[in-house]
């Protein structure tokens, strides 16, 4: 009997936005951009880091922090469930009992409006350059799990959580593989100078080594006067090419996860299977 095998696809969207210290106004922003790529399709979409309240990196402990229960939350379950969708909710500062700084949290939420997964950033940025420096680490709580989330209607399957800085840490990155991750989400603010020199082949090469999709939604723009973030939200396969790139303001980009080109790639070229170390 022959055996045929459907491989799924799914249609991803990152979400490309320039938030601020206002919470309502960056709600609304991303509520419009949800609308805008459920209208194109997108049954995953992808918010970016602090997509709602960026303020200056050093400013110390967050103002809005809170819970897994609080508005920001039930905000993004909301959205999922209204427009029946997978929803990777950027990040945003969760309150810890007994500590001032909050955790960089992203949750993913399923199309049932239900929290499927918590990633807390785990590696936190410190950078001291001629046109930037920042602290990560004055306002946030670094997060210590691995984080693969499994979606009961996932069949692109496994999403390994990462948020921005992780990046540059492969680790991790392998880690989300050895535990059957097919897509990587990578939440991002990076700062305009870091980003033009690293972002792309970053992103590129966490793909490639780890033959997975990399979802990476980011900032974009002048936040404040003393902060900024380099934008070109982009969708990777597993060999590296770039599904789709966001210009150089708001938006979208979107791009179809086939299941089977991932599978086909792992196949003919199986160095997951052939690691040593």
């Amino acid at each position: 009997m022959l055996l045929v095998i459907t491989f799924r696809r799914m249609r991803a969207a990152v979400v490309q936005m320039t938030s601020t210290a206002d919470l309502d106004r960056n709600l609304e922003r991303s509520a419009h951009w949800i609308e805008r790529a459920r209208s194109e399709g997108a049954e995953l979409v992808a918010l970016p880091e602090n997509f709602a309240f960026m303020r200056d990196e050093d400013a110390g402990p967050s103002e809005i922090a809170q819970g897994l229960e609080g508005p920001v939350v039930q905000f993004l379950r909301d959205q999922a469930r209204r427009h029946s969708l997978i929803l990777a909710g950027g990040t945003f500062p969760e309150r810890i009992a007994g500590d001032p700084r909050p955790h960089n949290t992203s949750v993913l939420i399923d199309s049932d409006g239900e929290l499927r997964a918590v990633y807390r950033k785990i590696h936190l940025f410190e950078i001291d350059l001629p046109e930037v420096s920042f602290r990560e680490s004055k306002g946030i709580s670094p997060g210590r799990d691995v984080v693969v989330a499994e979606l009961p209607s996932g069949g692109i399957g496994p999403i390994g959580m990462s948020v921005c800085y992780d990046l540059r840490f492969p680790e991790l990155y392998r880690q989300h593989a050895e535990r059957g991750a097919t897509v990587l989400l990578v939440p991002s603010a990076f700062t305009v100078p870091t980003g033009r020199a690293h972002w792309e082949l970053l992103l590129r090469a966490r793909a490639v080594e780890n033959q997975a999709f990399v979802v990476a939604a980011a900032q974009f723009g002048a936040h404040s006067p003393r902060r900024s973030s380099y934008g070109h939200s982009m969708i990777v396969d597993p060999w590296g090419r770039v599904l789709c790139e966001v210009p150089d303001r708001e938006g979208i980009g979107l791009a179809d996860l086939d299941r089977g080109e991932l599978d086909r790639i792992r196949a003919r070229l199986p160095a997951l299977d052939h690691r040593v170390l």
